[in-house]
């Protein structure tokens, strides 16, 4: 990891009084007797984006959230509590009890951040482990101590406590507290330019893989399956993984943004277009997307994309695989579900996918993670049938997919959101491993498929200064 160049940076004016005031708080807090979780906080002025705060503290465990329909963006660092497993299968049950009694009576916006792994049936891929995923454990859901929050035009420095044990260690905090900065970078980094790269599978092994799925779809054993690749860039420097996504955020609008970095190792970063599902009380919303096409470089072209998507039978045939799944795994948990009569459209700023929001009404005592178990994972990430599907991934690809294609996002009382992991890299020094896939069924095509994944990447390439992230390839 990098650390900021001291000398890009400074502290915000009344930086020293914000921390003063914070501290009050967190003293008067921890002299409750009650056991709770709380959340102390104080304005922070002028401007800074939360993705700079966080960078700052380059050696703590960070935690960065901007969700695609929320005006809120958190970045976070340090841990309050961690709710974590490396073994597998996930039992579902117990890690919601767990999370409920870490919750129950806690503050308004007491939020756990976190994800799992893809393979949840996994701890890691068999005969194929990457080290690099072992920090994440099957699971990983992280309680900040520190938080920036940006919402409603408006900065928040927060503190979260955990009572009474935090009583005992008010001064230890306090301290970190202290080493918090609040800083204003006076430029923007760029990135190192990638100088190879090395696709796993390669073409031929890609184009292996797909004849055996359509084999398989042929003969009746799946429907569809996901699969994926993972593009290796060996770059000319260290990267701050942060500062990856501090240029990615602003190259896609309307997707959800996030990182994960543990304590010590890699970082996961992304930026997903695809909402797994959302809860608020009893309600929740998930959504099918499947199918893709380009965007044009002409308004006409670009309606002749859109055109061509929503009516290509391919394309309708992926999306629906994906849509009736999640109805009926809604059907599980929720006493009435409402899916959309027609298709409509999710359009990115380099891309365009089938889209169908679907919404449903939770029975009584249903918990998050009885969701998540439910949809995780969809069509979308994994095939038809899902548990086959899965099996046929862990056996065919050559590769570790961690916590790619699994659910990354935040858990409260009573709420939560998840993104899927998609269209995102696990960054580490000098290395950055990115990561894409794409549904076969009938009517797919390798060298078709293989395209589809190199647009997917495009994002990351652009950044980096790469015009064909195609480099190195084949």
């Amino acid at each position: 990891m990098l650390d900021l160049d001291p000398t890009v940076i400074r502290d915000i004016e009344g930086a020293d009084d914000v921390r003063a005031a914070l501290a009050d708080r967190i003293r008067d807090a921890t002299r409750s007797s009650a056991a709770r979780t709380v959340r102390v906080s104080v304005p922070v002025p002028g401007r800074m984006r939360p993705i700079d705060w966080v960078r700052a503290r380059s050696s703590a465990e960070a935690v960065y959230w901007s969700g695609r329909d929320e005006d809120r963006t958190v970045a976070a660092c340090g841990t309050a509590d961690v709710v974590s497993g490396s073994t597998a299968p996930v039992d579902y049950q117990a890690l919601g009890r767990v999370l409920d009694e870490r919750l129950d009576g806690a503050d308004s916006g007491v939020r756990y951040y976190g994800g799992m792994r893809f393979d949840a049936g996994q701890p890691t891929a068999p005969n194929r482990p990457d080290g690099r995923w072992a920090p994440f454990g099957t699971y990983r859901f992280v309680l900040p101590r520190f938080e920036l929050v940006e919402a409603d035009g408006t900065l928040r420095l927060v503190c979260t406590l955990v009572l009474p044990r935090d009583a005992e260690r008010v001064d230890e905090i306090v301290d970190a507290l202290g080493a918090v900065a609040l800083p204003v970078p006076s430029e923007h980094t760029a990135l190192p330019r990638p100088h190879q790269r090395q696709d796993v599978p390669g073409h031929g092994e890609w184009t292996d893989m797909v004849r055996w799925a359509l084999d398989a779809i042929d003969g009746g054993s799946l429907d569809k399956v996901v699969l994926a690749r993972r593009v290796a860039l060996s770059l000319g420097a260290p990267m701050d993984p942060l500062l990856v996504l501090s240029h990615l955020e602003p190259a896609t609008p309307g997707c959800y943004h996030f990182a994960v970095r543990p304590s010590r190792g890699a970082a996961f970063v992304g930026a997903s277009p695809e909402r797994l599902f959302r809860r608020a009380g009893r309600t929740v919303v998930s959504e099918a997307v499947a199918g893709t096409r380009p965007r044009g470089e002409t308004a006409a072209e670009d309606a002749r994309l859109r055109q061509e998507l929503l009516q290509s039978p391919k394309e309708r045939r992926e999306h629906a695989f994906v849509r009736d799944a999640i109805r009926d795994d809604l059907d599980r948990v929720c006493r009435e579900v409402r899916i959309p009569k027609k298709r409509g459209e999710l359009a990115l700023a380099r891309g365009r996918h089938l889209h169908a929001r679907i919404t449903g009404t939770l029975r009584p005592d249903t918990g998050t993670t009885d969701v998540l178990e439910a949809l995780h994972p969809t069509p979308a990430v994994g095939g038809v049938p899902t548990d086959d599907a899965v099996a046929a991934i862990r056996a065919r690809e050559p590769f570790d997919r961690g916590w790619y294609a699994g659910p990354v996002g935040w858990v409260g009382r009573d709420a939560a959101e998840f993104a899927v992991g998609l269209r995102a890299g696990l960054v580490e020094e000098a290395q950055m491993a990115l990561f894409s896939g794409a549904g076969i069924v009938e009517g797919s095509a390798p060298d078709r498929e293989w395209d589809e994944i190199e647009q997917k990447i495009g994002d990351f390439a652009a950044i980096m200064g790469v015009s064909d992230p195609r480099m190195a390839s084949r």
